[in-house]
């Protein structure tokens, strides 16, 4: 199959410059792409994923993909999508983020059979005076044509905000970079998210005029979630790739938590199912919804992804064993300890200084009372781990994982940790 006509039955084309254009220039292996992300955070999100999964297919399908850095363009702050003035970073933090993001990129591509190229626009901008860019790039580009771009008119209409030359020139220097690619790396396509087409098509245009050759632009549709909140977010922010900022667990847990209406369209976006195993679940979410057989598999597939199966492995034991459906065989610490993060807890200095299983249901607030625990005690409700236990049960060693937790359950789902040791 064409590229193209998998990105399109995923539901990735928005925008192009000729879609039967790039549909015929995509049938012949070899083409070089790129995408930009600018590194303005220490970690690339799940966002930046629809993009670097877009050109990974490419890659596999013998297309040569570039990931550009923008160590260049993140210190002046792309206007597209925001409704006010980046604030600005330092050369040292821009430089150590895109160092980050580099070495994310180069994994997630190698853990996954595929390559990539990553290249800096800082080294290429940084060799530009401002005499350069004004000559060299700023002659070819009207007032007229930039205040027409949508992320500069959108700006231009807030009177109160505005926007300021260094954010009205990012167009021209994004448009440099397509060039300078189109010149030493024979790229031919710039690929981005639906807010990017301005700055891409910028990008032509400077290519047509000062090289006189053609090129191409696409871009993927910004994605919304049915109930209308915002992708990518949790209660607790962003979802990150570096797992120091977004545990694998939660990362796992946000997957899962995809609305019916929004996992068929997450399985094309994000991953590398077949289309006939991706028609199988769209129909088992038709059909069985609450076995949640999509959610577990996108879950499961984009953990893996970007975490490695083991990790995946150990997130799915640690799910079963919370929710009473199996042991501790594979479930890892640390992971345990991310799933239980938001868990009522208390800390105690030693094993020694745990209070009776009464008393201690009502400081870990499972029970508003003591008698209320002993009643679901005798209830049968109560559990050490997945065990049923009984008023005076008296903790053996064994039940503390990894010397440092133990878990005790009310009901399906209501769990209170000790902390030893703190």
């Amino acid at each position: 199959m064409n590229i193209f006509d998998d990105l399109s039955w995923r539901g990735l084309v928005h925008q192009t410059s000729g879609a039967d254009e790039l549909r015929e220039h995509l049938s012949a292996p070899g083409r070089s792409m790129y995408c930009g992300f600018d590194p303005t955070a220490r970690s690339l999100h799940i966002g930046n994923m629809v993009p670097l999964l877009a050109l990974m297919r490419c890659g596999l399908a013998g297309h040569k993909p570039i990931a550009l850095l923008g160590g260049a363009t993140g210190l002046i702050g792309d206007p597209s999508g925001k409704d006010k003035e980046r604030q600005l970073s330092s050369a040292d933090q821009v430089a150590a983020q895109a160092e980050r993001i580099k070495a994310q990129i180069l994994k997630l591509f190698a853990d996954n059979g595929a390559s990539i190229d990553v290249v800096n626009n800082l080294d290429w901008i940084g060799k530009l005076s401002a005499i350069d860019l004004l000559r060299d790039v700023g002659k070819h580009f009207t007032v007229n044509y930039m205040l027409a771009k949508d992320s500069v008119k959108g700006r231009i209409d807030r009177e109160e905000s505005g926007i300021s030359y260094t954010e009205f020139s990012y167009m021209i220097l994004q448009a440099y970079d397509f060039y300078h690619l189109r010149q030493t790396s024979g790229t031919t396509l710039q690929i981005g998210g639906g807010d990017q087409f301005g700055n891409i098509t910028a990008g032509l245009e400077l290519i047509r005029r000062k090289g006189g050759q053609d090129a191409h632009a696409m871009t993927f549709p910004l994605i919304t979630t049915a109930s209308g909140a915002k992708f990518g977010k949790s209660e607790k922010g962003a979802i990150y790739l570096d797992p120091e900022m977004t545990s694998p667990y939660a990362f796992f847990q946000y997957w899962m938590n995809a609305d019916d209406r929004d996992v068929v369209p997450y399985l094309k976006y994000f991953t590398f199912l077949p289309h006939e195993e991706i028609e199988a679940l769209a129909q088992a979410v038709a059909e069985r919804p609450h076995l949640r057989e999509a959610q577990r598999a996108l879950a499961h597939v984009m953990t893996t992804m970007v975490h490695g199966k083991d990790e995946a492995d150990s997130v799915v034991k640690t799910s079963e064993f919370l929710f009473g459906k199996g042991g501790l065989e594979g479930v890892a610490l640390g992971t345990l300890k991310a799933a239980l993060e938001s868990a009522p807890g208390k800390a105690y200095a030693s094993k020694e200084a745990v209070p009776d299983l009464v008393t201690l249901l009502t400081e870990l607030g499972l029970c508003a009372s003591k008698s209320q625990a002993r009643k679901d005690l005798a209830a049968g409700a109560v559990y050490v781990g997945n065990a049923k236990v009984a008023e005076g049960y008296a903790f053996p060693a064994e039940d503390f994982i990894g010397g440092e937790l133990l878990l005790v359950r009310k009901g399906k789902k209501n769990y209170g940790v000790v902390r030893l040791g703190e």
